[in-house]
């Protein structure tokens, strides 16, 4: 199973290539990518944590759904402006082609399957109409349940042990803590919630430790997230599906998450199918959406991708959760500092007026859903810098 990383044998010329995403990434086989020689390849790469700009070929064209993390800063990024529920059909109409998918796996358990390790996401889509399955087999992955292919659909494997990538959020400060302390009261015991990661995610989450029984179905979960599971806040025992399980679609953290939850049988990890869509997302019980923005502008638009033309951000599964949080009987938050409330947004309107139902900064909160334009203009003034 040793394998090599002469990639040349199992790429051809105007192949789509699909990257695992955040953790995830396969860093020696995209290495092996960039050095292949190929050409006209197509590559779909998430969020990296990994600074690829130095790197990337000429000759090959590097797509992502935003411009998070490192992935930003590659010349010439082509970014598809799309929900993260729309990916599975985008890899089923070839819309983001996947002739090639290159990831990271366990090694095969006693019945020859492999576990994602941490993360699922969007890859089992993309395996579905993948050519070439090339992996990376990595020990030191965490085994969490859900997400597991057969080892024989592997085209090519690589065993190659490296420690996960972690990701260390600086600490919350003051201005999180006080965005955290507007949106905690908006948090029920019972409730479901879905959030993304950062340091005022991780504040609104330490703010939640006197609440009982919630759930989380998210796009990821953190450290933040396994705090609340350890002090037996987060149980899942309400949720009227998946009750007593933590869904997410990945593990963003460090690795006294990934040691937490490797074999934990309440931690799964599900598809971008399971985790963003409507019909799913309608069946968690009461939702708790908890987004941020880079801006939100006066009439209610949250702008998420980038500023002045640099992509810095995503559309990603905001959307889907704010409308699905709205549906259950939720609450749909996007938090941010105040000073980031402007008259107009400096990028792309990413969520649109329609669909935002809570703003919270540190001065407050502002309800929108239901008010007029003028009313949420001067709700947003109220909590601005």
């Amino acid at each position: 199973m040793a394998g090599d990383l002469d990639l040349t044998r199992w790429l051809r010329p105007g192949d789509g290539v699909v990257v695992g995403n955040l953790s995830a990434e396969p860093l020696p086989l995209v290495r092996a990518l960039w050095r292949s020689g190929v050409p006209d390849l197509e590559v779909f790469l998430g969020m990296s944590l990994h600074d690829h700009a130095a790197d990337v070929p000429d000759g090959i064209r590097v797509r992502s759904y935003g411009g998070l993390g490192r992935t930003g800063r590659i010349p010439g990024l082509e970014v598809v402006p799309t929900n993260y529920s729309a990916l599975p059909r985008a890899f089923a109409e070839g819309l983001v082609r996947a002739d090639v998918v290159l990831l990271q796996v366990t090694p095969p358990d006693a019945d020859g399957r492999c576990a994602l390790g941490v993360a699922a996401d969007y890859l089992p889509d993309a395996i579905a109409h993948a050519r070439v399955v090339i992996a990376q087999v990595n020990a030191r992955l965490p085994r969490v349940g859900g997400a597991t292919i057969p080892f024989d659909a592997i085209t090519h494997a690589i065993e190659l042990d490296e420690p996960v990538h972690e990701l260390h959020v600086p600490a919350p400060g003051e201005v999180e803590r006080a965005i955290a302390a507007h949106v905690a009261p908006l948090v029920r015991d019972g409730d479901t919630l879905q959030m993304g990661i950062g340091a005022l995610p991780d504040a609104i989450l330490a703010a939640l430790h006197d609440r009982a029984d919630l759930g989380v179905h998210s796009g990821m979960i953190t450290d933040g997230v396994l705090d609340l599971l350890e002090a037996g806040v987060v149980t899942g025992a309400r949720k009227p599906t998946d009750t007593g399980l933590t869904v997410t679609g990945a593990l963003v953290g460090t690795r006294r998450l990934f040691d937490a939850v490797d074999g934990r049988d309440d931690v799964v990890l599900r598809t971008v199918s399971a985790t963003h869509s409507a019909a799913r997302l309608g069946a968690v019980g009461r939702l708790v959406a908890l987004n941020g923005a880079l801006e939100v502008d006066l009439d209610g638009n949250a702008g998420c991708e980038s500023i002045d033309g640099r992509p810095i951000g995503a559309i990603g599964g905001q959307g889907d959760f704010l409308r699905a949080a709205v549906a259950s009987g939720g609450v749909g938050v996007v938090a941010l500092p105040a000073a980031r409330i402007v008259e107009r947004l400096h990028g792309p309107v990413s969520t649109t007026r329609a669909d935002l139902d809570v703003v919270v900064t540190e001065h407050g909160v502002a309800h929108l859903r239901g008010h007029t334009p003028t009313a949420r203009r001067r709700a947003l003034q109220e909590i601005s810098g």
